[in-house]
């Protein structure tokens, strides 16, 4: 999963990065402070596999993997140029999802490149840069599609909706906000608008307001709204205090966290709602050479999981002999599910489940 990470100058964003990546991207109180966009790749944290490491002393062990891009600030004007222009646009082009930083904390001390704090407006200067750049793609997309609808009628049906897409996105609204079919997503896949792409907003507050109750953050509150009204994600994090725990070791995070009264980190929580947003889940394997995780879409059958470790699983698959974690884990080993008949043998139709530990069967 990799994941960009946009956001108006100064609203916390290579702070955040930082926190959350360990990376060392640099962090300053001025505009484009980041110019080549940075990248951060974290271990998706898993406690099932932690335990399956006790149980096989495995000799390599191998988390799932998230890539955090710390995409330049964007500004009015950057679809025509402005500010760094379109080279950060073609770098959100290269992502999954996007984790949008919304400033939602007062400090006279950092500048803000529009004079003040309001979310709306912030979240309203990105979406317009993303959809200006869109508008130019669907316009050719349009006219290709007429010019090949005079030889085939069919396509008329594709011709009405991207017509209807391009006048939504006119009145300024992200194409992740307009309701459509599996059939007119297919008709956009070689189309990859920037405002399609499923957004997480992680609204950023001062400790205060974080530790002290942040539906009492008006700000907090309008950048919610937004999310709710098109599906989006959102949560709340404070960079400052992500930041403060990112050096400490698990034990100290967990009663650092605690004791603000958290379950989970920023980071935490930004990947469960990365893995939520896009449908994700992961199956493992185990064994003494490796205790791996492997993701892969929710949905996804046997020979295509297959396929994620290599091309010669899924070209030659036979099946798949799975056992749940919950089940692996109350029997104590992998005979005893065996001797239990919990472990199953499952064939090309098989949907694999989110914990499912699998052995793949193959010849080639």
């Amino acid at each position: 999963m990799k994941l960009g990470m946009v956001g108006l100058p100064n609203v916390g964003k290579s702070t955040l990065f930082n926190a959350l990546t360990n990376a060392g991207a640099e962090s300053a109180n001025y505009p484009f402070c980041t110019i080549e966009p940075n990248v951060g790749i974290v271990s998706v944290p898993d406690p099932r596999l932690d335990k399956l490491a006790e149980m096989y002393e495995p000799d390599k062990f191998t988390p799932a993997t998230l890539e955090f891009v710390d995409i330049a600030g964007l500004v009015k004007g950057a679809s025509k140029g402005e500010g760094l222009g379109n080279k950060f646009l073609a770098n959100i082009r290269e992502v999954d999802a996007i984790v949008h930083v919304v400033r939602c904390f007062e400090n006279d001390n950092i500048i803000h490149v529009d004079g003040s704090i309001d979310p709306k407006r912030d979240i309203e200067t990105i979406d317009l840069e993303l959809i200006f750049s869109d508008i130019e793609l669907l316009e050719r997309k349009l006219d290709r599609t007429k010019k090949a609808m005079k030889g085939d009628r069919s396509l008329a049906a594709e011709v009405d909706f991207l017509e209807a897409l391009k006048a939504f996105m006119e009145d300024g609204k992200p194409a992740r906000a307009y309701t459509m079919t599996d059939e007119q997503r297919d008709w956009l896949k070689e189309t990859p608008l920037l405002s399609l792409k499923p957004v997480i907003y992680a609204a950023n507050l001062s400790d205060a307001d974080f530790t002290e109750g942040v539906e009492k953050n008006e700000n907090y509150c309008k950048v919610k709204a937004i999310a709710d009204a098109e599906g989006s994600a959102v949560f709340p994090i404070c960079a400052q205090l992500e930041a403060e725990i990112s050096d400490m070791t698990e034990e100290e995070k967990q009663m650092f966290l605690a004791d603000l009264g958290l379950e989970q980190s920023g980071l935490d929580r930004i990947i469960s709602a990365g893995y939520s947003l896009l449908g994700l889940i992961s199956y493992l394997t185990a064994g003494k050479p490796e205790v791996r995780a492997w993701t892969i879409k929710r949905g996804t059958k046997a020979p295509q999981a297959a396929g994620k470790i290599h091309s010669d699983f899924e070209k030659g698959f036979i099946r798949a002999e799975v056992v749940s974690f919950d089940d692996l884990m109350a029997c104590g080993n992998m005979n005893a599910a065996k001797e239990k008949g919990l472990v199953r043998s499952e064939g090309k139709e098989y949907v694999m489940q989110d914990g499912d530990i699998v052995l793949f069967r193959f010849n080639v």
